[in-house]
């Protein structure tokens, strides 16, 4: 899955000599939290309501609120923003992104086409919807955990005792551990757990935990 899939498109964007106060009423009609800074169809930086809060007069002003709008429109959003932004392209797969947001500690950023224009905006709720989609979380499939050694031929042997059962595979994810074993995580439709479990303990795999999603 790639950032192009995940991401919010067409995203609105501001100029940098805009008022904050502008970026604001858009930031609070559409109920979102990051504006791309847009001059002459280039990205030159990036603003959020974090910028926004820490340049807002306090909760403790005796400012009415048009007082509070005549001093944030003196404000541009050029003076705040965040002009070395960090970026993805729209082909980028939604590992990278998920990597570059958590490595980089951002909530999300700017996605650019080949071109460099500002095609989105990719988020970390963005790149968690999109691991509930990949996982089928909301399927309501039964998830098996199933503990394995590290040797050759473990995921050719419990495909086949599935489909021997008839059993289609939705998903399937494996996870090292610490011990050098490996958990391997399987989503799939299955009407029998007890069945599958007595069939996979026979094959020498044991299964940790069952639980039932969506």
């Amino acid at each position: 899955m790639f950032v192009a899939n995940c991401m919010t498109k067409n995203p609105v964007t501001i100029a940098p000599d805009a008022g904050l106060d502008e970026a604001a009423k858009l930031m609070e009609r559409g109920h979102f939290r990051r504006l791309p800074v847009v001059e002459h169809g280039r990205l030159v930086g990036f603003f959020t309501n974090r910028d926004l809060l820490r340049t807002s007069p306090s909760a403790a002003t005796t400012l009415d609120r048009f007082e509070e709008r005549t001093l944030l429109s003196k404000i541009k959003v050029a003076d705040v923003m965040q002009k070395n932004v960090i970026t993805v392209t729209e082909d980028v797969t939604i590992e990278e992104a998920a990597l570059i947001i958590s490595r980089e500690r951002i909530g999300g950023m700017p996605v650019l086409s080949a071109v460099g224009k500002v095609v989105g905006i990719i988020s970390g709720t963005d790149i968690l919807n999109a691991f509930i989609a990949v996982m089928g979380l909301d399927s309501g499939l039964t998830r098996l955990t199933i503990d394995v050694a590290d040797s050759k031929g473990v995921l050719r042997d419990i495909s086949t005792i599935l489909a021997d059962l008839d059993i289609s595979i939705s998903s399937m994810v494996t996870l090292p551990q610490p011990s050098g074993a490996y958990q391997i995580i399987i989503r799939a439709d299955i009407p029998d757990v007890d069945t599958v479990k007595e069939r996979l303990w026979a094959k020498g795999f044991k299964v940790s935990h069952v639980t039932q999603l969506g």
